[in-house]
């Protein structure tokens, strides 16, 4: 146990979170996404699974300790809903709230059409699958400095 860590974030998270440099993207998926397909063509090729917890938990978890990143485009994106694209979920709007609060910033969530997501997550240093049911509960998020 360390202080500090939620006690959700493993080992391996803790080691993706300290391998990833500034710009490198993390992807916060829900149970249902295909995370050991994707995973594999990863940076890292690591899938993580963190059961019984849902994405906001996940992602305010993560940003205790990794800082989003503040230049260029927004540092996070979401996979928006095939029967209503460009409308904010409830899930998005958590994970949105989430991110400024842990950020004291104002964060936008930029919308990423369904199968637009998949290269986008493979691209991304690793996979992170949460225990998430609500549809479309799947993120990107891009790491920053200290």
């Amino acid at each position: 146990m360390l202080k500090g860590v939620p006690p959700f974030v493993t080992a391996d998270l803790l080691w993706v979170m300290a391998s990833m440099g500034h710009g490198d993207e993390l992807a916060i998926v829900d149970r249902n996404f295909s995370g050991f397909r994707v995973s594999t063509q990863t940076t890292s090729g690591k899938l993580l699974i963190l059961e019984g917890v849902d994405a906001p938990t996940a992602v305010g978890g993560i940003l205790k300790m990794m800082p989003l990143d503040r230049s260029g485009d927004t540092p996070l994106t979401h996979m928006e809903a095939v029967d209503a694209p460009g409308e904010l979920l409830e899930v998005h709007r958590d994970v949105i709230d989430v991110c400024g609060e842990a950020e004291g910033r104002s964060i936008a969530s930029q919308p990423i059409e369904r199968f637009a997501y998949y290269p986008l997550a493979m691209r991304s240093f690793a996979i992170i699958q949460t225990a998430e049911s609500r549809p479309y509960g799947n993120f990107i998020l891009r790491k920053g400095v200290l």
